[in-house]
């Protein structure tokens, strides 16, 4: 049970990575992009029927992740205390940033809340990265199982030959968060590329296609710098000859979106953005498992999915009962993405 489960949360981890991460694209690129009212609108009523809805994921991967594995959330959410209040602010300001400004005639706090709505947008995306690191990098772990980390010191890994002194930002998990960011920019600019015309259809196509050397080339370097700051990502791959295929999925996926750009093909370039954030999602997990949070102090404290699981009656019972909600929410975002299908109008009420 403790490995479906551990499946589960990343699913629902990828799962909000892949909707929320259109969303926070379209956010980073709108002021770039967007040159009048009307395009600005017509953005805003791309994402508008869903972005809540896509945040969804993530309150139910953390609920998820506290049923399955208690310890681990404690001491993840208490060693990353401050950064996840940042999150949380983040998050509030960004929604705030997309209702607020629709209640706005004034130009100059519709300008504001506009602002507000973008930096929100990015910060999120290297907040995120960030934390995607620290998991890959490691923690200082005590004996206890929890650590405190000062969001930075000196920008260097593994300062310390114990394992200690490191920072939440560090030069690996500002590169990670710096590979979010791109990644979930041409992630939103294809998504709004799918449900824009003209010259905003363009625009954004031409903003994907621009980052897409940015993104493969930091591709090559997080992988180098993964290995070279954690070799024990390769163990796995080293024992499991299959998991090479996820590579060659990440790589080709980045090909297949070179191509749908250039022929326009805006469907199959979103669509291979999606499976490029699953590749190296699925990527990240593989390497770990069993481990769900490495202890850069010792790997005797590590955290697995064994040491942190809850109970197997309750993981039992609560996997049927997952199942029911999975499949209730699932049918929900299937209708509300068949229902706002196509292309953005921006006739009548809305956003």
């Amino acid at each position: 049970m403790e490995t479906i489960w551990f499946c589960i949360v990343a699913v629902m981890l990828a799962t909000y990575v892949l909707l929320d991460g259109f969303d926070l694209g379209a956010g980073v690129i709108y002021l770039n992009v967007a040159k009048t009212p009307g395009e600005r609108q017509t953005i805003m009523r791309a994402i508008g029927p869903v972005w809540d809805g896509n945040e969804v994921w993530l309150l139910a991967a953390g609920g998820t992740l506290y049923f399955a594995f208690p310890l681990l959330y404690a001491s993840s959410f208490s060693g990353f205390y401050l950064p996840l209040m940042i999150v949380l602010w983040l998050l509030m300001l960004r929604g705030t940033g997309i209702e607020l400004r629709a209640h706005m005639d004034n130009p100059v706090w519709r300008g504001f809340f506009d602002f507000v709505f973008c930096a929100s947008s990015a910060l999120l995306t290297i907040f995120f990265g960030a934390a995607l690191g620290n998991v890959v990098r490691g923690v200082p772990l005590a004996e206890d199982h929890y650590f405190f980390e000062p969001l930075w010191t000196n920008f260097l890994v593994n300062q310390r030959k114990n394992g200690t002194g490191n920072g939440i930002l560090d030069w690996y998990t500002v590169l990670t968060g710096v590979i979010a960011l791109v990644t979930l920019t041409a992630h939103g600019s294809l998504y709004v590329a799918v449900k824009s015309e003209d010259e905003l259809n363009r625009r954004t196509r031409a903003v994907a296609q621009a980052v897409w050397p940015v993104q493969l080339l930091l591709t090559v370097v997080g992988l180098v710098a993964t290995v070279s700051i954690r070799p024990s990502v390769l163990d796995n791959y080293k024992h499991h000859a299959i998991g090479f295929l996820i590579p060659v999925i990440v790589f080709g996926a980045l090909a297949v979106m070179m191509h749908g750009m250039l022929k326009h093909a805006d469907k199959i370039a979103f669509v291979a953005s999606a499976l490029y954030i699953v590749g190296m999602l699925v990527g990240a997990a593989f390497a770990l498992y069993p481990v769900v949070l490495p202890a850069s102090t010792d790997p005797a404290r590590n955290l697995t999915i064994y040491n942190t699981a809850a109970g197997h009656h309750g993981l039992s019972v609560g996997f049927a009962w997952w199942i029911l909600g999975a499949i209730l929410a699932v049918g929900y975002f299937v209708f509300v993405f068949r229902m706002f299908r196509g292309k953005v109008r921006i006739e009548g009420e809305g956003y």
